[in-house]
């Protein structure tokens, strides 16, 4: 496929494109049921291209009629204590922030339908959540209020669903039409200055600075900033509220309202960040070669040596380094996964099994490399209680 020669944000054509990786899979929390058919998984390229125009970041080479996402599509967080402690305070948090009681809520991206449950239940709201990956048969009946869900992509069709609260949550980075998709949630909330909408994507800051490759995967044809974020929702008519980190700096947050009449927006400090993108992409297409031979030589000798290594995180990031990496069985054994869902399956293309964490006693593991650093203090106690003490890495 060609690439893209315009900002899908801003339609500025000045682009740099400063890294691609070729053959990556083009989904990577599909359930898998065989080897065979992981090892055989369909691939894309990416070309990482930034607008020195609005700071955006995107893959140029993105096709999305490559992507499934159906009920196969498994990449819930919420069987970690670590997670579902940080999500339902999140929750919380916007219900006493936005008086959010009795209301009405809308959820974009709905996943499993975790989070619309909780902020039905913590509220008396109600709500419906649009995802074509929503499972009916692994959503629970609010306690108090109500949720319905609707198995397709939100679009205009939906336009007529209005709602209080509007939120979004690790969806925007998988839409391609990027400015198109935000004016269309523009026009359906309609301009009550009293409609709160709010968006959760990961942040790139941190991928840049850390080099962190295993964040960089097909499904993502977006990258955020603080800065490209808002300037994105003020040019399809929102009044840009906050925007910041959270979850140990991995998500940013941004929530703002319509904005109705003339007026004079006023910049948040956080957005002041062009100059800063513009050296961390070139920082990051210098050090990631060194990066990843760094990994690649860790690996390695852990393999002369003939210790058994895994990764502990079945998901996008686990997916993302072992194929950046290369690396198949020989390499790294096993992939672990809490999620009962995803056990018995195998990893994309490089065609590990999936297991869960109890079965680690039978093939006991020298080596953990934990796909997210959040969740270390959570896995290391998961092993203690197996009786392993394997070495622990984060990424």
């Amino acid at each position: 496929m060609s690439e893209k020669t315009q900002c899908p944000s801003c339609t500025s054509s000045d682009l740099r494109v400063f890294h691609r990786a070729k053959g990556v899979p083009v989904n990577s929390c599909l359930s898998l049921e065989t080897r065979e058919e992981a090892l055989g998984f369909p691939t894309g390229d990416i070309s990482l291209a930034f607008c020195e125009s609005c700071g955006f970041i995107f893959n140029a080479a993105f096709d999305e009629s490559l992507l499934e996402y159906s009920e196969r599509y498994d990449p819930t967080q919420a069987f970690s204590g670590t997670f579902n402690r940080w999500h339902k305070k999140l929750a919380e948090d916007l219900v006493e922030r936005y008086a959010l009681k009795g209301k009405r809520i809308i959820e974009i991206g709905c996943g499993k339908g975790e989070f619309l449950t909780m902020l039905c239940e913590l509220g008396a709201n109600s709500g419906v959540g649009f995802d074509p990956a929503v499972d009916p048969k692994r959503t629970r009946s609010p306690e108090a209020g109500s949720a319905e869900f609707v198995q397709d992509f939100y679009s205009e069709k939906y336009a007529g669903h209005k709602g209080d609260f509007v939120c979004c949550k690790m969806t925007l980075e998988h839409i391609a039409p990027t400015g198109d998709f935000v004016s269309t949630v523009r026009r359906a909330v309609g301009d009550d200055p009293n409609t709160v909408v709010f968006f959760q994507v990961p942040d790139v800051i941190r991928i840049l600075e850390e080099q962190a490759f295993w964040d960089v995967y097909y499904e993502h044809c977006n990258y955020f900033s603080a800065g490209s974020l808002a300037r994105l929702f003020r040019s399809a008519g929102f009044e840009v509220q906050t925007v910041g980190l959270e979850y140990d700096g991995q998500y940013l947050m941004i929530d703002c309202h319509p904005a109705v009449g003339s007026h004079v927006p006023t910049l948040l400090p956080e957005e002041r960040d062009l100059k800063l993108l513009d050296r961390l992409v070139g920082e990051f297409a210098e050090k990631l070669p060194g990066a990843l031979d760094g990994w690649r030589e860790r690996i390695g000798k852990y393999r002369q040596d003939g210790k058994r290594v895994v990764i502990w995180g079945a998901g996008s990031k686990g997916v993302a380094f072992l194929t950046t990496l290369g690396l198949g069985e020989d390499a790294v054994e096993l992939a672990v996964d809490i999620n009962p869902h995803r056990r018995g399956q195998f990893m994309a293309t490089t065609g590990q099994e999936i297991v869960g964490p109890e079965q680690l006693t039978e093939r006991t593991p020298d080596v953990v490399i934990v796909m997210n650093p959040i969740y270390k203090e959570e896995i290391e106690a998961d092993l203690k209680k197996l009786g392993l003490s394997p070495e622990v890495l984060t990424t």
